[in-house]
């Protein structure tokens, strides 16, 4: 039995991202999963699915003819912002009441570039923006840079709210080097819990406690220590009552899934806890969701440790 404050942790939690690393799957895969799981006894830990602005096309041509399409969809724009937005604008026009962009992601590194990028997104898009945090939280080893701090710069956080978009954090990739430190993800908490900035994150998140696990899905994949989506949003929380980046360490290098506790009262981290109903309002305004090309992995290990029938 799933308790309360399991559910309020994990509902609509993963945006289904299936066509990105290490997955990569094809499109019709991809949809078929998607609807496979929209099917399943755990739809409800199911959120958008997230799809490259450039392939929105090919999605359009694989959208039932009945409406059924994909619930919730979330577009990746590129470097060409403009061109991208247009994609999102042709096909919610040739889908309109049967399938609909309602969320965009899109990275930002100046306040100048994240400025104009918010300018020209319609208000009618929810926005999230993967900011820099520390020095390896990139997409990849030709994205990263020498930058030495540990927290996103407080001028974009403050952009963000101001114009009502939503920060997002890559906790993970395909290679060790774009896996934030402990430090920098606690940092990237503590600042966007400080600024009332919602977030989501992204990659690397498919195990629910930290370990060691391959990167990749090929046969003999190099190995890294990889974050735990239940350290990320139990960190989260408890960065939401209050606590400093120190703790949020902590929760974030706990490796025994014991010290976690989630039940009808609430969530528990060692001596730490917090109640089911801040659970509820910190995923609600502050901990959205996170991006993972696997919904079956997040389920299969939560059920092996018993918070999921």
């Amino acid at each position: 039995m799933t308790t309360a404050s399991a559910r309020a942790l994990l509902v609509s939690l993963v945006d289904y991202a299936g066509l990105f690393p290490p997955a990569e799957l094809a499109m019709d895969a991809a949809v078929a999963e998607y609807r496979r799981w929209r099917r399943s006894p755990q739809a409800w830990m199911l959120g958008r699915f997230v799809v490259p602005a450039v392939r929105l096309a090919e999605l359009a041509t694989r959208l039932d003819p009945d409406g059924a399409p994909p619930e919730g969809l979330s577009a990746l724009l590129g470097r060409d912002l403009q061109a991208d937005l247009a994609r999102v604008q042709a096909f919610n026009a040739g889908q309109r009441g049967r399938a609909c962009v309602d969320t965009v992601e899109l990275k930002a590194a100046r306040a100048d570039e994240l400025t104009a990028a918010l300018a020209a997104i319609p208000p009618a898009l929810v926005a999230y923006v993967e900011l820099p945090v520390g020095s390896r939280g990139q997409a990849s080893p030709a994205d990263i840079d020498a930058r030495s701090s540990m927290r996103p710069d407080p001028d974009l956080l403050a952009l963000l709210h101001a114009r009502g978009a939503r920060a997002k954090v890559r906790t993970g990739g395909v290679v060790a080097a774009a896996i934030p430190s402990v430090a920098e993800l606690a940092g990237f908490l503590a600042a966007t819990a400080a600024a009332l900035a919602p977030f989501k994150a992204t990659a690397g998140l498919h195990h629910a406690i930290r370990g060691e696990y391959p990167l990749t899905y090929q046969a003999k994949a190099p190995r890294a220590v990889m974050h735990g989506f239940l350290n990320v949003f139990a960190a989260a929380v408890i960065a939401r009552s209050g606590a400093a980046p120190g703790e949020l360490e902590a929760v974030l290098e706990e490796r025994d899934p014991r010290a976690f506790r989630l039940d009808e009262e609430g969530l528990g981290w060692r001596d730490r806890r917090v109640t089911t109903a801040q659970v509820a309002r910190c995923r609600a305004d502050f901990a959205l969701s996170f991006g993972s090309c696997s919904f079956a992995e997040p389920v299969d290990e939560l059920r092996a440790l018993g918070l999921l029938p």
